[in-house]
């Protein structure tokens, strides 16, 4: 057990650099994943709403949380605008297409797995104080033999391990914080879809009723 901890003692510092390394893979895993889930969406709506006669028109090079945002507005222009029973009615036909996909609603594993990778970032500084407590207590545990000199010498080793722990949660804090807002929008757009959707629902039964 003795040589297993000081084995890892060891690698403390290597692991943690390795796994934050993977870490980092994740969260640009994660962006691709969240650019295929918003061209998706976008997709979707896109589908949904060509042939309104006042639909909005963007650029192609327009950000596609705008276009999501443009394609919601269209959507509750033709239910709340008078005199658009023909849109209506396409729309109304279309729903039962978009309720067979349910793409809009497929987000469970990306929110999950994003959520992980946020949380996990907090380990990494206990990790380095751990592996350094642990290569301490190994080196007091080496016998009387231990002079102050060795375990001094030892911890300036050992110190390395809580340094590359702080590194790697400050770079992973940073590069979050950037792609928070973003996959953020993303939730939000999603959950305006849905409330879009079921909203369109009603108002097109209550008017074919």
């Amino acid at each position: 057990m003795i040589e297993l901890l000081g084995i890892l003692s060891r690698l403390s510092t290597a692991i943690i650099s390795g796994v934050g390394i993977l870490h980092l893979l994740l969260f640009m895993f994660l962006w691709l994943w969240y650019r295929s889930k918003l061209r998706g969406l976008a997709s979707l709506l896109d589908d949904f709403t060509r042939g309104l006669r006042h639909r909005s028109i963007l650029d192609r090079g327009s950000a596609l949380p705008d276009q999501i945002d443009a394609f919601i507005a269209d959507i509750k222009d033709v239910l709340e605008a008078p005199g658009r029973q023909a849109e209506q009615q396409q729309l109304r036909e279309r729903l039962s297409v978009l309720d067979e996909k349910r793409r809009y609603l497929h987000s469970m594993w990306f929110e999950t797995t994003y959520n992980v990778s946020r949380n996990m970032i907090e380990a990494y500084p206990l990790g380095g104080v751990l592996g350094t407590i642990l290569a301490i207590g190994l080196t007091l545990q080496a016998g009387e033999n231990v002079t102050v000199g060795v375990i001094v010498a030892r911890f300036g080793e050992t110190i390395w391990c809580t340094c590359a722990g702080l590194i790697a949660a400050v770079t992973l804090m940073f590069i979050n914080s950037c792609l928070e807002p973003a996959f953020l929008r993303l939730t939000d757009a999603r959950s305006n879809v849905a409330e879009t959707v079921a909203r369109a629902k009603r108002l097109l039964l209550m008017a074919e009723g």
